[in-house]
């Protein structure tokens, strides 16, 4: 498999409209594929020479518009590939509620309309050519690259899945999963710790809402019994959340990577490190031998000259994530309208 990663400059984009990512057990994880040929770099160098070029220009042109559209992309292209794979079936809007979006676990998703648009000009270009899940990892991996994080290259050639149903969400990892949740989780789609470091660092850019911080701090269940502010929270930093948070409300929204919400860099790592991950299941990465290890690695100082490389990382994580249950080959279709099957 192809695999470049490209460095670019920095950025300065605040705004995740997430709390946390969430995540979804899928069974089958078909990397082998991308080494077969059915994901490939360039996929579509001759069939539509312009897709990738022009899902770039729609998310640039978006992300100019709204800053914070960008990392609400990348957190898309979690719920979308942690639920059935990447098939784009979060983007499936419709049949009374019943479909996957309507689950309350893809609470606050957005960016699906950039995706639409961008498949408008696609179809115009290229009818029935490119997929609605490979405009999903293509609009992810731009959007990391406009908020100063790595260029890299994506496979594409995933198809469209043709089931999208509310419950199969429910499994997905939210603020409130432990250590042992999330990697189980992580495990069952073929990723390890080092994979749900790397894609949780995500959160170095973007913001979440207090209501996915009220349990953390006024509901948190405490050893002895009761119910109080989550006792691993240093003090300090739990009167600058609660001065920013007050009990009841859900909409404020705060950097999930405090002092460095709007630059692509290890801070959030390092804030995990010392206790100042915002939410619970960041903070949860600190709390596991294997994970801890890992966070380590990457937020000491000299770890940008002598490795691991972050950057690097992150993008190779971000290929694997893209690989989950992939829909190939004759399977599947290729959508006319993302929001609804042809």
């Amino acid at each position: 498999m192809a695999r470049r990663c490209r460095s670019s400059g920095g950025g300065n984009v605040p705004g995740l409209a997430v709390a946390a990512p969430s995540w979804l057990l899928v069974v089958t994880v078909v990397l082998a594929g991308v080494a077969d040929g059915q994901l490939q770099v360039g996929f579509y160098s001759k069939s539509c020479p312009g897709a990738e070029s022009t899902v770039a220009s729609v998310v640039r042109q978006a992300g100019s518009a709204d800053s914070t559209i960008l990392p609400a992309l990348l957190r898309l292209q979690f719920h979308d590939c942690f639920v059935r794979g990447c098939d784009g079936s979060v983007l499936i809007k419709g049949g009374g509620g019943s479909a996957e979006v309507d689950n309350s676990k893809h609470q606050g998703l957005r960016g699906l309309e950039i995706i639409e648009g961008a498949k408008t000009q696609l179809e115009a270009q290229c009818p029935g050519v490119v997929s609605c899940a490979d405009i999903v990892a293509l609009a992810a991996r731009d959007a990391v690259a406009f908020t100063g994080g790595p260029s890299f290259d994506v496979p594409t050639g995933r198809r469209d899945g043709k089931v999208s149903n509310l419950r199969d969400a429910d499994a997905l990892p939210d603020v409130h999963d432990g250590i042992g949740a999330l990697r189980s989780k992580f495990r069952a789609n073929g990723l390890d710790e080092k994979d749900l470091v790397l894609l949780t660092a995500a959160h170095t850019v973007g913001t979440t809402a207090c209501f996915f911080l009220q349990d953390r701090l006024y509901n948190f269940p405490l050893p002895g019994g009761g119910r109080g502010s989550d006792p691993t929270i240093p003090p300090g930093f739990l009167s600058e959340l609660k001065s920013r948070c007050a009990p009841g409300d859900f909409n404020t929204r705060l950097p999930l990577d405090r002092g460095s919400g709007g630059v692509f860099d290890t801070s959030i790592l390092r804030n995990i490190r010392n206790g100042f991950a915002v939410i619970g299941s960041d903070a949860a990465l600190y709390n596991d031998t294997a994970t801890v290890d890992v966070v380590d690695s990457y937020s000491g100082l000299l770890s940008n000259f002598f490795g691991p490389y972050f950057r690097q990382d992150f993008a190779d994580a971000m290929v694997r994530m893209g690989s989950i249950g992939v829909v190939t080959g004759g399977a599947g279709e290729v959508r006319k309208v993302c929001s609804k099957f042809n």
